[in-house]
């Protein structure tokens, strides 16, 4: 707030609404709005706020401002009893967003594609692996977990039950861990 005469009539109008003026109510609120509406805009960019961000705390300072005029000691200035709710809405809403970035996929689709593998190296050893399993928990593994298959598609192809198939991949995926751990090479 650096005009001081402008502050003065918001704090007239505020202090004829809070005695009962409708008139000066609705005065006070076209003349504050455009204030939010830059206050919210100029703070919200500061935090890569976006613009319906702003729009949004303008409507719940307009809102704070409403529940709690009474609040407010007319023997003090208004504007930073306004900034401070505008601060206030705004820390709220930056945290309700959280901290988060927007990056448009197409920015980053290269760096996201992964080079396929020099060497066989990964597949003799998953290989090797798979081939000390039970043969159904061998081909349960392979169906699941190297090419992807869902557990229904896997179990109507092996005559089990989804249960079944799910407690077996388990119990498969177990043994390859310790197999793994206990693998020398």
């Amino acid at each position: 707030m650096t005009d001081p005469s402008r502050e003065e009539e918001w704090a007239t109008w505020m202090r004829a609404a809070i005695s009962g003026d409708a008139g000066a109510y609705r005065l006070f609120l076209q003349a504050v709005t455009p204030h939010l509406r830059a206050m919210a805009r100029r703070r919200g960019a500061l935090f890569g706020a976006s613009g319906s961000d702003a729009e949004d705390v303008v409507q719940e300072v307009l809102l704070a401002i409403h529940l709690k005029r009474a609040s407010w000691d007319p023997a003090r200035p208004i504007g930073p009893w306004i900034s401070t709710i505008v601060r206030n809405k705004m820390i709220d809403a930056l945290r309700r967003r959280g901290r988060h970035a927007d990056v448009p996929i197409e920015d980053v689709i290269d760096t996201l594609e992964a080079e396929p593998a020099a060497d066989g190296l990964e597949r003799r050893d998953v290989a090797r692996l798979l081939s000390r399993l039970q043969d159904r928990q061998r081909e349960i593994v392979r169906s699941i977990s190297v090419e992807g298959g869902s557990v229904r598609e896997t179990a109507g192809r092996l005559g089990m039950t989804e249960g079944a198939v799910r407690v077996a991949l388990h119990r498969a995926l177990k043994v390859l861990a310790v197999l793994y751990r206990s693998d020398p090479e």
